[in-house]
């Protein structure tokens, strides 16, 4: 169950990668729609006429690059792109589900590709050869994605517009939002509003004057509650986009610009489902309904195309489907965050009881591993900071660090973050596994260590470290390495300008800066105290050079998640060179002081001072 749920948390999040870059592309789209439609606030053919395009291409495209991009850097963004162009010209229907496809499989085909002919290409050709890989596997993929894919995934969305006709027919109405809302969510809702709902909307006003057809695909309820949801219970951009999506879709009539939020996280298709059934059991309760389909669905068109005395009537309805949506959206959303706590709360019992064949004997623990997606950056950290400690009580317990793909055979303990845990099981059953949320400062990490000083075994022998043949620290951080007072709005602008430092300065490859930013989606790289560590994941490691480290500090600091980042250090590790140094900055950002000093500082050399400490 808990693999299955990890990977349920992957993939949403994966999701939610391809859409959230894309929000305001969006809303840019909504506003059009909004405001220059024949039936928007401004009507205006001229400017009318970017509505088409925008939601049939720019969007799909848009998703399509950047789920390519996620997996296989810009090279994966570009064939992403000529892959969506097929399923976008081999469908009627806006293809933002056949974006989300064919993209990451895109990336994944250029990134074997590439992977295959690494070193493969003779001097002087490799420019011949990434081009014409790129078109040829993109024209490929644009006609599998044009003669399969699209037709496909229209034919698999169709059978949501016959159930809905299906159920209207057999009298089950507040039944309808089970196909409704899904359908909407795949961008269905004209062909559903207009394509059906309409038509017998119409005959329904010539025979009683009124039809509650014309509120089931246009109630704005259920949007509203997903929306205000994530203002309440998310935090960062989404909590940001929030109210003006709210505003866009409440009063502005586009239902349009609450479906990104749905498939950013899948499980609130719930929510919405919940919400639609509410609101149409008050409709039907009530007997309300419209004189003519609202468009767009604003509350503004709605109550002024209420039959007469109805008005009052249809807001209870929307404000009913409004909380339903809501509170379920919370549980969900509210949930992770929740069962994150929880689980840092309960270190006692994970240590015990991670593996049900595996017990810890305090007493015979000879290697303890941190480790983390690539095992260059948190994971080295976290090992430096408790064999340190370990070494303070005079305990010999061996502590290394390494990526979750190459733990050493002989660890008896994993230390690794709580959304890596179940990939460790998977490829080591019959290791002691703690997860966590922070290598630096983490309940677990703490009980961890109560338990090795109540049983563990002291002697005069030095415990393993990462003394040894180490670079000059100069080569891997100077003042060139140092950025002050810089200012970002987005983790990602953070990470992008630690990694350009990093290719500027000669230390990798400019396609190293993809792998920090997949390496995020993955796992966030903030470890606590107001410290972010971005480095490349571990399937970019051959595009670095040579050791580097860079530091951005950031006096506004910036979102990470649900907390805010001040200290950005770029990490490009090749074997142990850089080890010293993050050793040195474990300790001293558990220093308040020395942290001070390092977010306010003014001087590189001070900062230099600070972190190349003997």
């Amino acid at each position: 169950m808990g693999n299955f749920k990890s990977k349920v948390q992957r993939f949403g999040k994966f999701l939610s990668g391809m859409v959230m870059p894309n929000i305001g592309a969006f809303i840019a789209w909504g506003l059009i729609t909004a405001f220059f439609i024949p039936s928007g606030w401004i009507p205006n053919e001229t400017f009318g006429s970017l509505v088409d395009p925008m939601l049939k291409y720019l969007l799909p495209l848009l998703i399509g690059y950047t789920g390519g991009r996620a997996v296989g850097g810009t090279r994966g963004g570009v064939i992403g792109a000529i892959a969506t162009s097929g399923v976008i010209v081999g469908s009627d229907i806006p293809m933002f589900i056949g974006a989300m496809v064919v993209g990451p499989i895109s990336g994944f085909v250029i990134k074997k590709f590439d992977n295959y002919v690494e070193d493969k290409i003779p001097s002087g050709f490799e420019m011949l050869v990434n081009n014409f890989s790129i078109g040829i596997l993109g024209l490929i993929l644009a006609i599998v994605s044009l003669i399969f894919i699209g037709p496909i995934i229209t034919i698999l969305t169709g059978f949501l517009s016959v159930g809905v006709f299906t159920i209207i027919e057999k009298g089950l109405l507040p039944l309808v939002s089970i196909f409704i809302e899904p359908a909407k969510v795949l961008f269905l809702n004209n062909a559903i509003n207009h394509g059906v709902l309409g038509p017998i909307g119409i005959n329904q006003v010539q025979e009683v004057g009124k039809s509650i057809l014309f509120l089931l695909e246009s109630n704005p309820g259920p949007g509203l509650g997903v929306i205000l949801a994530y203002f309440v219970f998310s935090k960062g951009m989404v909590k940001q986009s929030a109210t003006g999506a709210a505003i866009i879709h409440f009063f502005g009539g586009i239902h349009e610009i609450y479906f990104p939020y749905i498939l950013m996280n899948p499980m609130l298709i719930l929510s919405v489902i919940l919400g639609g059934v509410s609101g149409v059991l008050i409709f039907s309760i009530f007997s309300v309904g419209l004189v003519a389909t609202p468009s767009p669905g604003s509350i503004f068109s709605i109550l002024f195309l209420a039959a007469k005395g109805d008005a009052f009537k249809i807001l209870l309805g929307i404000i009913v489907s409004t909380v339903v949506s809501f509170l379920v959206s919370g549980f969900f959303i509210k949930r992770t965050s929740e069962d994150d706590l929880n689980k840092a709360k309960s270190g006692v019992k994970d240590l015990k009881n991670n593996s049900p064949s595996v017990v810890i004997d305090f007493s015979n623990i000879n290697k303890i591993v941190f480790s983390c997606d690539a095992g260059m950056g948190s994971s080295a950290m976290g090992a430096s900071k408790f064999r340190n400690r370990l070494k303070k009580e005079g305990i010999n317990i061996e502590v290394s660090y390494s990526s979750v793909d190459s733990i050493p055979s002989d660890a008896q303990v994993v230390v690794t973050h709580d959304n890596l845990k179940d990939r460790v099981l998977n490829a080591n059953k019959n290791l002691q596994v703690i997860g966590i949320q922070n290598f630096l400062n983490d309940p677990n990490i703490e009980n961890l260590f109560k338990n090795i000083l109540e049983n563990g075994r002291k002697n005069d022998s030095d415990s393993p470290s990462n003394k040894g043949n180490h670079k000059n620290t100069q080569d891997i951080f100077n003042e060139n390495n140092i950025i002050l007072n810089a200012s970002v709005k987005t983790k990602e602008e953070a990470i992008e300008m630690a990694g350009k430092l990093l290719f500027k300065n000669g230390y990798v490859k400019e396609d190293y800066i993809d792998g920090m930013l997949r390496r995020e989606s993955l796992v966030s790289t903030y470890i606590g105290m107001g410290v972010a560590i971005p480095h490349g994941e571990n399937d970019v490691k051959s595009s670095i050079i040579k050791s580097g480290i860079t530091f951005i500090q950031l006096r506004d600091g910036v979102c990470f998640g649900e907390d805010m980042a001040y200290l950005i250090v770029g990490i490009a590790g090749v074997g142990d060179d850089h080890i010293r140094i993050l050793s040195n900055l474990a300790e001293i950002i558990g220093d308040e002081e020395n942290l001070k000093r390092l977010k306010e500082s003014n001087s590189k050399k001070e900062i230099l001072d600070i972190i190349l400490r003997e």
